[in-house]
């Protein structure tokens, strides 16, 4: 009997200890199991975070896609948008706003990138980043340039084939096929380019294009012609949406001539008078002149878009005249010759958004062009 007794205790006391090393066990399975769902949860945010971070940055770049083509957006430039998706139909999306800062070549722009679940948002990144466009071609010359005193050329600039000089305002880089010995150049100068490594390529663009009638894609248009050339309104009609006019001759205009289209001259384009302005519309050139463009004595004349010209630009007579570019002035074969006043004015301001274009010489087969041949990021910075 009593060493029945004793076998008893020791029995209870066996399974005390191997409950208590279950539930040691259990425990510490338990600590484990919960310890590898945070590191689970910390890897999936952190996988999330990586993911909206490249997406944003995603978003920098279909953002300086669209500034870099224009043509491809019905404003002046890509002001951003919402809800945008890599992928359709996934729960990813992006938001990008964009503003142009002072002057036409630096645009701020913020990109937001965010996982929906539930109809809320579980993830996000956003940034904000400065862009460049540089080059960006404001004045191209065919041969040498001289640039005078009253001229300013807000952009860079490019000489084929010879020498840039004088002491003009150059706020950009400057390029030119032999020296440039220019003093007022803001930015670098890249002296000895050849043609074939131009910064930008020459939109060469005919008359014949809009000769007698243009397209817009496949869709066949005729241009209009000019008739008066004092105190008269052009621009677009039905049958003419691009408001193209046409002169087959050599054309003078004299005072308050304002052109809202392109205005295409097959020889000569000389103005005599004030308050001459053409504006492009757009993805158009502003004005093609198939030989040389000639201000008279104080001839004024405003140009938004791209100036497309084959021969000189010069100026005659005694009294100052003024040139005004916002977009892109190309010179095809000669250049710019024209200042016999101190109180002349020429003012080149690169606008890609305005000058760059998308034209149809053919049906259905498209000429795109623009003077920005690249951009950069000069700042992006993570918002928290």
């Amino acid at each position: 009997m009593r060493n029945k007794r004793n076998k008893t205790p020791r029995a209870g006391v066996a399974l005390l200890v191997v409950l208590f090393i279950i539930m040691a066990i259990t425990v510490l399975s338990l600590g484990f199991l919960s310890q590898s769902t945070v590191e689970l949860a910390c890897g999936e945010n952190m996988i999330l975070k990586a993911q909206m971070d490249y997406l944003a940055e995603s978003a920098l770049e279909h953002a300086k896609g669209l500034i870099l083509n224009p043509q491809d957006v019905t404003s002046e430039y890509w002001t951003g948008a919402t809800g945008q998706q890599l992928i359709a139909g996934s729960d990813d999306y992006y938001d990008v706003n964009v503003v142009k800062l002072v002057g036409e070549l630096n645009y701020q722009i913020t990109s937001t990138a965010y996982r929906v679940k539930g109809g809320e948002q579980v993830g996000r990144s956003s940034l904000t980043a400065e862009l460049r466009l540089d080059p960006c071609i404001a004045a191209r010359t065919g041969t040498q340039w001289t640039t005078e005193p009253g001229t300013t050329v807000n952009g860079d600039v490019y000489v084929k084939g010879s020498q840039l000089k004088g002491d003009g305002d150059l706020n950009g880089d400057a390029f030119a096929g032999s020296s440039i010995s220019a003093t007022n150049v803001e930015g670098h100068k890249y002296a000895g380019v050849a043609d074939a490594d131009a910064p930008v390529s020459f939109p060469d663009l005919a008359t014949g294009y809009f000769q007698p009638q243009y397209y817009i894609g496949s869709d066949m248009y005729f241009c209009g012609y000019i008739v008066e050339v004092n105190d008269v309104n052009y621009g677009p009609t039905p049958g003419n949406p691009a408001g193209v006019y046409y002169y087959s001759g050599n054309l003078t205009l004299l005072n308050n001539v304002v052109i809202n289209g392109t205005l295409v001259v097959r020889y000569d384009l000389t103005i005599e008078g004030q308050g001459n302005s053409i504006t492009a519309q757009k993805n158009f050139p502003a004005v093609i002149v198939g030989g040389n463009l000639a201000m008279v004595n104080d001839a004024h004349l405003t140009v938004r878009g791209l100036a497309n010209i084959k021969g000189n630009i010069y100026h005659s007579g005694s009294n100052g005249a003024s040139l005004s570019v916002l977009g892109a002035l190309f010179i095809k074969y000669y250049g710019i010759d024209w200042f016999e006043s101190s109180s002349d004015i020429i003012v080149v301001t690169a606008a890609p958004d305005k000058a760059a274009i998308e034209i149809w010489p053919t049906a259905g087969n498209a000429l795109r062009w623009s003077p920005a041949a690249g951009g950069f990021f000069k700042s992006i910075q993570r918002q928290q």
